[in-house]
């Protein structure tokens, strides 16, 4: 018997979500087809200048190759979702305009967990920021580029 193929659920995944202003969310998103368009320094700096606004305060990010993890606090009316758009939108026009380049640079839909008040959210910050380490792209934290939290 042939197999069936593994549809995306993305909408499913979406049902029952809510934003909160105030609330802390760990969200990961990643690039179309994971192409590694932000392993250019200018690409990634692009995208840093595009998550710090005003309808979240960044807590935490580090900007892999071909993906970002973000430790945001939502700060307005505004929902996780119509932030994550807006973001992916503005991100992918300017890196675009950059490379000289037309199509999408981001996956349909993103990953989210809102933060747990037990939760500790200087640990979750050490881990995002810890990503190039555990990837085995440099030894130490300090030595890739792409990475900000409040508390380091």
């Amino acid at each position: 018997m042939a197999r069936m193929p593994k549809r995306y659920h993305g909408k499913s995944l979406r049902k029952g979500r809510v934003s909160i202003a105030g609330m802390a969310y760990l969200v990961t998103t990643v690039t179309c087809q994971r192409e590694p368009l932000l392993r250019e320094f200018e690409t990634a700096r692009i995208l840093t200048h595009t998550i710090n606004s005003d309808t979240a305060t960044t807590l935490a990010y580090v900007i892999m190759p071909d993906h970002l993890h973000w430790l945001l606090q939502l700060q307005s009316d505004a929902s996780l979702a119509q932030l994550l758009q807006r973001v992916k939108s503005i991100s992918a026009h300017r890196i675009n305009q950059h490379l000289g380049r037309r199509g999408p640079v981001w996956q349909r839909g993103y990953h989210d967990h809102a933060v747990r008040n037990e939760e500790d959210l200087r640990q979750l910050a050490r881990y995002v920021v810890a990503n190039p380490v555990r990837a085995g792209m440099v030894t130490t934290v300090k030595d890739y580029p792409h990475w900000d939290a409040i508390w380091l």
